[in-house]
């Protein structure tokens, strides 16, 4: 019988959100038909252009349908500014609105996940399950030890060059960035233009590669336009949740014989389980909601703060400001259609790299983003009407810790997110010593001969605090909000999660997305997501993991 006739529904899983994770888990935990799962979304299918065409992230990304408009609360290394930190609300979740890069970070990463007591974490583990979700497709040799062949994600290398990008890429060799092969095999020092979640000009969201060829199997049920505000339970066991099509709608309930699965995303994943009674006693107690269990939820946020460098590009340079409308515009849009590269199909930052603000360092400490496009106010989204270039940067690894907290028990109200942007002290030098390098990189005869002037922050900002000033005035997210519902072992104070991703003192609950990572990756989140998602669907299955991969002694 229908939700809200009598009896609820019930099924072996219920996963809420459909997004990165939650994609990947409906595929695999239907895949052999031995169990029923009902994939819960709030926002609506993936069915709008600009979500498939990867030029159309521009508009999506702003699109409240498609979109959850969140902003940060004001702080000090923001000077004062709430930032808009959009997340993904359609089927494919952020997959199917973020920037399409493909990094997947350092060894060191997950093998700090896994010294921290988390057993099954380390890179070695987890390359396996890397692989797993990919194929690789370049026209050069990809590295069967590092690169998988035969997942559902295609990963690509950009088919679209500019000479602006061609200059970035040899001012980064000629300031010792080396040429490499492979940012995501042996070694991540790199510098060149990205691999992408593209292929044959689209996206390729978890709703893509992973949730369409599950959509007609009998015992999948996916429920789009339906937001959770409830995860029920027995005592301390999870049973279902509750959900509603819009505020103040009737309540319908889906009831799991085995367990709720929560996929939302950092910042949603943290408020539903709040609201629900798992997280601070003080936070609940405040919010007027019964405790089910004790836990840290919502402490431990971290995000990648991106600060941007911008530049006027000399006349007679074409940029892609200079294609945003009239003939050249409809030039791209045909490129596009007639299978061409085109801008309509590439990722915002095209060219990039992972370097040292420190040589003393043995590992990468800043990824760098660049493409020959301009954005007001260096925030992507509105392109200047001047040619302009853009490189910018965040450090890979930040120490700034936050937290996100639901605001009221009202599930349809945007949770506060403070991601403590540049409280810790190393963060700061890191955006200081950031804009020294790529100013270091515009210096170069590769690039001068492009640039016209800096227009952000300027000539006349040359002090550190001049500096640090304006990474405060503007800098802006990455978009990779982490480790709400941190892992770890049970009795650390600070786990949400074991190494199994299941709710510490609960029963029948778990979480897997972003939001378990215990820290930072060295790079974009969405291919460790993908990761950490198979990884979990093969522990909710009992199926025991691949071997470990044996890795030469440097890159381990």
């Amino acid at each position: 019988m229908a939700a809200g006739t009598g009896t609820a529904e019930t099924f072996d899983y219920v996963i809420v959100g459909a997004g990165s994770a939650g994609c990947v888990l409906a595929n695999r935990l239907t895949e052999d038909g031995r169990s029923t799962v009902c994939l819960i979304e709030s926002g609506p299918p993936d069915r709008h252009p600009f979500i498939h065409i990867p030029g159309g992230f521009i508009k999506i990304a702003k699109n409240p349908r498609y979109a959850w408009q969140f902003t940060t609360e004001p702080s000090d290394g923001t000077a004062g500014r709430r930032i808009n930190t959009t997340q993904g609300r359609t089927l494919g979740g952020s997959s199917s609105i973020n920037g399409l890069n493909y990094t997947r970070g350092l060894p060191i990463d997950f093998d700090t996940w896994a010294q921290r007591g988390n057993r099954g974490w380390s890179y070695a583990d987890l390359l396996p399950y890397f692989r797993r979700t990919e194929s690789r497709i370049t026209e050069g040799e990809a590295d069967p030890l590092y690169r998988g062949s035969e997942g559902p994600v295609r990963v690509t290398d950009c088919d679209w060059r500019h000479p602006i990008c061609d200059a970035f890429i040899e001012a980064c060799h000629e300031v010792g960035v080396p040429r490499g092969k492979d940012y995501n095999g042996a070694q991540q020092g790199y510098a060149g233009y990205y691999q992408r979640k593209i292929h044959k000009g689209r996206r390729m969201s978890s709703a893509v590669v992973y949730l369409k060829p599950a959509k007609s199997r009998p015992n999948l049920r996916i429920l789009t336009d339906a937001h959770v505000d409830r995860i029920l339970f027995d005592g301390v066991r999870a049973v279902g949740v509750r959900y509603r099509r819009e505020r103040g709608g009737e309540a319908r309930e889906i009831k799991a014989r085995r367990e709720v699965i929560v996929s939302s995303g950092t910042a949603n994943t943290a408020k539903l389980l709040q609201i629900s009674g798992i997280g601070p006693a003080g936070v609940l107690g405040q919010l007027g909601v019964p405790v089910v269990r004790d836990l840290p939820v919502g402490e431990n946020l971290q995000d990648h703060y991106s600060i941007r460098v911008v530049a006027r590009v000399k006349a007679g340079f074409e940029t892609i400001n200079d294609c945003q409308s009239g003939p050249k515009l409809w030039r791209e849009i045909a490129r596009y259609f007639m299978g061409k590269p085109s801008i309509l199909s590439v990722s915002p930052s095209v060219a990039g790299g992972f370097w040292k603000t420190d040589e003393s360092l043995d590992d990468p400490d800043i990824q760098l983003l660049f493409a020959p496009a301009s954005y007001r106010k260096s925030e992507t989204g509105v392109l200047d009407a001047f040619p302009g270039l853009t490189a910018g940067f965040y450090q890979e690894r930040p120490e700034s810790v936050g937290w996100v907290r639901a605001r009221s028990t009202d599930p349809f109200e945007a949770p506060a997110i403070q991601p403590m942007y540049l409280s810790a002290e190393r963060d700061q030098r890191v955006a200081v010593a950031g804009i020294r390098f790529i100013r270091r990189l515009y210096a170069t005869s590769h690039l001068a001969r492009f640039i016209e002037s800096e227009t952000a922050p300027g000539a006349a900002a040359t002090s550190d605090e001049d500096l640090l000033t304006f990474a405060r005035t503007d800098g802006s997210t990455a978009y990779h909000l982490i480790g709400a519902c941190r892992m770890g072992p049970a009795d650390r104070a600070d786990s949400v999660v074991t190494d199994e991703l299941k709710v510490i003192g609960v029963e029948g609950l778990r979480v897997i997305d972003a939001s378990i990572m215990p820290t930072m990756p060295s790079g974009n989140t969405g291919a460790a997501t993908f990761m950490l998602a198979e990884k979990g669907a093969d522990l909710i299955r009992g199926i025991p993991a691949p071997p470990r991969a044996e890795i030469p002694a440097r890159a381990a």
